[in-house]
């Protein structure tokens, strides 16, 4: 059985577990305390962080390649493009949104500088602001269904508040975009304890 190294607070981690629950299969979440990690993390991931997933003797630490490696292994429903050219456009995607907004998640996870914070909560505003007309014209970050690029978005989307990253008033449509993701049984069955309370 698949067992996903995970903490309970960590965005990475969440978008990991949202994959997983949207498949509906078998598998076991490990939690892992970021403030004390497990020796076992540290032996399995250089990086020493979460998540982790490992299947038998694979071992897996970057959660676009779990994400991945699920979808492919357990394809229903398929949260990855068929074709190679969709899936090309869909990777190019995630990593254009990982290098201009995730990575920047770091910094309000871990930086004990508020002012650095507060960039990063201006920039990351101003980047989601930027979504609005792609969102104005489809239902989903990649079109009209949903799709990994969602599931990278959500745990962003639901710690804004947590975050205290302020959307202007004209960004009403990210918000109607995160109530779809976060009506998603596979999103909700996903949230941990300590996630249900970031949102009031």
């Amino acid at each position: 059985m698949m067992n996903l190294y995970s903490s309970a607070t960590d965005p990475f981690s969440h978008r990991c577990r949202i994959v997983l629950f949207e498949k509906g299969m078998d598998f076991e979440v490990t939690d892992v305390d970021l403030l004390d990690k497990r020796e076992e993390v540290q032996r399995i991931n250089p990086y020493g962080r979460v998540p982790v997933l490992v299947d038998r003797e694979l071992i897996l630490f970057e959660p676009n390649i779990i994400n991945e490696y699920i979808d492919e292994r357990f394809p229903h429903p398929q949260l990855m493009p068929a074709d190679p050219v969709g899936r090309a456009r869909a990777r190019q995607l995630l990593a254009t949104l990982e290098h201009e907004m995730f990575r920047h998640l770091r910094v309000l996870e871990e930086s004990d500088d508020e002012g650095d914070k507060e960039r990063v909560r201006k920039y990351l505003a101003e980047q989601l602001e930027q979504l609005a007309p792609l969102l104005e014209r489809q239902k989903f970050l990649f079109g009209e269904e949903y799709s990994m690029i969602d599931v990278a978005m959500a745990p962003l989307l639901w710690r804004l508040e947590h975050y205290q990253i302020n959307l202007p008033k004209g960004a009403s449509v990210i918000h109607k975009y995160a109530e779809r993701i976060f009506s998603r049984q596979g999103f909700i069955d996903a949230l941990s304890p300590a996630e249900k309370l970031m949102r009031s």
